[in-house]
C-alpha cells in the first residue's frame, strides 16, 4: 500500500489547473477544510468551477476564494446564507455564474457520479424555474426532471482523523457532503486533524475508504470559519 501522506497544503494543490472542476466538503463551517481552500488561493488556479453546499461566509475560506476572482461558476444549493457578502456581491455584478441546485438533489448528483451514474429522474424542481431546460418525464403520473451526476477534476475535504493509507474518519456532521465528493473526483485530497499509522483505525469506522483518497496532509489545529470572522479575519 502506497503512504499517501504529503507535506504541505500547499504540496497537496500543486497540480490544480485553470478551469478545473473543484468539489470542496462542508456545510457551513462544518467540514469546511479552510487550510486546503487557502493553499489554493495562494497557488493561483483560475477560472475554477466549484461544486459545494454554500459560497462560504465572511472573508476566509471559499469566501476569500471567490473574492480572489478564482471562480468562474458555482454549484450549489445556498448561494446567500447568514454572514454570505462575496458571492451574492460578485453574482449581482455578473462576474461569477450560478447553477442552483436543490440539496438532495446536488447530494444524489455527486453519489451518481461516483458510482458511475451518468443521470437519473427526480420529482424534485419538476414545474419550476430549475426544470427549465431539461428534459422532463412522467412516472406514476407525476413530473421527474433528468439530472445529471456531478464528478470533479479535484476534491477538498476535511476529515477528524486518516490513516497513511487514506481511510479518513469525521467529526460527526463535518462528514455532511465528504464521503460523497470523495467517490466523485479524478483526484481526493483530505486535511485531517489527525494522522495515523495504517492499522489504527478501527475498520469499522472508517466512512471514506482509503481507495477514494489520493493525498493526505496534517492539519493539527485546523481554523474555523466562524472564529476566523469574529476575529475580522481576511484572507490572504
Amino acid at each position: 500500500m502506497i503512504d499517501k501522506r504529503l507535506a504541505s497544503v500547499r504540496e497537496a494543490v500543486a497540480d490544480v489547473f485553470d478551469g478545473a472542476t473543484v468539489m470542496i466538503g462542508g456545510f457551513g463551517e462544518a467540514g469546511s477544510p479552510i487550510e486546503l481552500i487557502h493553499a489554493l488561493i495562494d497557488q493561483g488556479a483560475k477560472d475554477l468551477v466549484v461544486v459545494s453546499n454554500n459560497t462560504g461566509t465572511g472573508l476566509v475560506g471559499l469566501a476569500a476564494l471567490l473574492r480572489a476572482g478564482r471562480v468562474r461558476k458555482v454549484v450549489c444549493s445556498f448561494p446567500k446564507t447568514a454572514g454570505s457578502t462575496v458571492f451574492p456581491d460578485l453574482y449581482r455584478a455578473g462576474k461569477v455564474e450560478l447553477e442552483l441546485v436543490p440539496q438532495g438533489t446536488l447530494a444524489e448528483r455527486i453519489r451518481a457520479g461516483g458510482a458511475g451514474i451518468a443521470a437519473f429522474y427526480t420529482p424534485t424542481a419538476a414545474g419550476t424555474p430549475l426544470a427549465e431546460g431539461k428534459e422532463v418525464r412522467e412516472f406514476g403520473g407525476r413530473e421527474h426532471v433528468l439530472e445529471h451526476g456531478l464528478r470533479a477534476d479535484f476534491t477538498l475535504i476535511k476529515g477528524r482523523t486518516a490513516d497513511t493509507h487514506g481511510n479518513v474518519m469525521y467529526h460527526r456532521t463535518a462528514r455532511n457532503f465528504a464521503p460523497m465528493m470523495a467517490t466523485a473526483a479524478a483526484v481526493t485530497v483530505v486535511q485531517a486533524a489527525d494522522v495515523v499509522p495504517a492499522g489504527a483505525l478501527d475498520a469499522e469506522s472508517i466512512v471514506t475508504p482509503g481507495i477514494f483518497v489520493d493525498r493526505v496532509v496534517h492539519v493539527p489545529e485546523p481554523a474555523l470559519e466562524s472564529a476566523l470572522n469574529e476575529a475580522g479575519a481576511s484572507y490572504p
